[in-house]
């Protein structure tokens, strides 16, 4: 499936950001060099399996974002949504500031550099990737989801037992949760998502 299927009339600036993060996101140390020659499949379009789970004119935020992922490839293919990438870390931060910049998404994409349980503000959605397991990311995370919000976590093969360590997060939280296996274009591998929703 073409970068046009996938991400209509952003999809030079997807391939820009691919390669950024095949040069310089390797470069900064945010991507394993042997990630570089797997960048597009494996972490720009996996990233637009939490399309699926983001409704139209959704605020979200993208907790511990690293080099962008999934926060940057969803705003890329969702120009509808008003997305925040959280950052704690300085290095990290920077990385993600110039290349908003450069893509020019600052319209619609902000940076924080913040840890999630110090960010005060709520969204209809809140993402992560590769952050926690399942209880200690509810512990960062449940304070920044809206009334009607939900956290949208990419999980591995991993996300039953995740989630059953979980319960009483969940329950604290008020929190109801799903597993849902979302193929992010025809072909592709399936990917693991957690929903997780106010009661």
């Amino acid at each position: 499936m073409s970068a046009e299927d996938l991400f209509g009339d952003a999809a030079g600036t997807a391939e820009r950001y691919a390669a950024i993060l095949a040069t310089r996101g390797v470069e900064w140390g945010l991507i394993g060099p042997r990630e570089a020659e797997r960048i597009w499949d494996r972490h720009v379009v996996n990233s637009l399996a939490v399309a699926a789970a983001t409704p139209q004119g959704a605020t979200v935020v993208d907790v511990g974002s690293g080099a962008g992922l999934p926060g940057l490839p969803l705003a890329l293919a969702r120009p509808d949504l008003r997305v925040t990438l959280l950052e704690p870390l300085l290095r990290r931060a920077t990385f993600l500031t110039e290349v908003v910049g450069e893509l020019s998404l600052g319209d619609r994409v902000d940076v924080v550099r913040a840890r999630a349980e110090d960010h005060d503000a709520t969204y209809d959605v809140v993402t992560c990737r590769a952050v926690a397991r399942l209880p200690k990311l509810l512990g960062w995370t449940a304070p920044l989801i809206g009334r009607r919000g939900r956290l949208v976590a990419l999980k591995g093969a991993s996300a039953s037992d995740e989630l059953a360590e979980a319960a009483k997060e969940l329950k604290r939280h008020r929190l109801t949760a799903t597993i849902e296996s979302v193929t992010p274009y025809p072909g592709a591998e399936p990917t693991t998502l957690v929903v997780c929703r106010r009661r």
